[in-house]
């Protein structure tokens, strides 16, 4: 690959290391001789890479630091305009923002050339036939989930049972139609999948949940996580 294909790609394999790794290894993960290798991370170095360590012992690029957007490839780039534009018309209101001031700055640090490109793309999302929406804000659920805290909910499931939950939210997933949330129900002692469309109400509580949500998660993704989307 060509040189400066290289050496980004050598930079993102030394973002994903927490620890130091081997000069041998990057080599592999490269496909460059070991005196190549060391003479690419000395380019790096020599351009403000904070790239630590020697020959023998490994290499490790120091937390903090990140690549201009300028550095994306082309396809990158394209992955990332996708992406947005998915989140744009099949999230929520405050996502959907999000989405678009996205795309705003990616494009604000490209090339004119590169930014019409952008405008031009024949990427694109197909709209859904009769998205169903919500009546909450959604936005509630990703604080919950961001903080670690606990929800209340009022939810009415699709036979028109009406029920009130605390639940310790574990996920919030994004399906083509709907969003469906994930969480522990303290009502039933076990987890819950509920349709965020038939929660009437919500509400964010002081309390903080007794687990961490890293742990639930794994519990979750082990048993009912991969079961039935939607429970209650």
């Amino acid at each position: 690959m060509p040189r400066a294909e290289r050496l980004l790609s050598l930079m993102q394999i030394l973002r994903h290391h927490h620890y130091p790794i081997s000069g041998m290894a990057l080599a592999s993960e490269t496909e460059v001789s070991l005196r190549t290798l060391y003479r690419d991370i000395q380019a790096l170095q020599n351009q403000g890479a904070p790239i630590v360590g020697e020959p023998g012992v490994g290499f490790l690029l120091r937390p903090g630091y990140t690549l201009p957007p300028l550095n994306f490839t082309d396809e990158e780039i394209e992955a990332l305009v996708l992406g947005s534009r998915w989140v744009e018309r099949r999230t929520d209101a405050r996502l959907a923002r999000a989405a678009r001031e996205a795309q705003v700055k990616i494009r604000a640090v490209l090339p004119a050339a590169r930014q019409a490109e952008l405008e031009l793309s024949s990427l694109s999302i197909i709209p859904v036939a009769d998205p169903i929406t919500d009546t909450i804000d959604l936005g509630t659920v990703r604080q919950a989930l961001r903080q670690e805290r606990k929800l209340k909910l009022h939810y009415t499931n699709e036979k028109g049972s009406s029920s009130r939950r605390i639940v310790w939210p574990v996920a919030l997933g994004y399906l083509e139609r709907l969003r469906v949330l994930a969480a522990w129900c303290e009502l039933r002692k076990d987890f819950r999948h509920f349709r965020t469309d038939l929660i009437t109400q919500i509400t964010l509580l002081d309390e903080r949940m007794p687990q961490r949500r890293a742990d639930l998660q794994r519990t979750w993704k082990t048993t009912q996580g991969r079961n039935s989307l939607i429970d209650c």
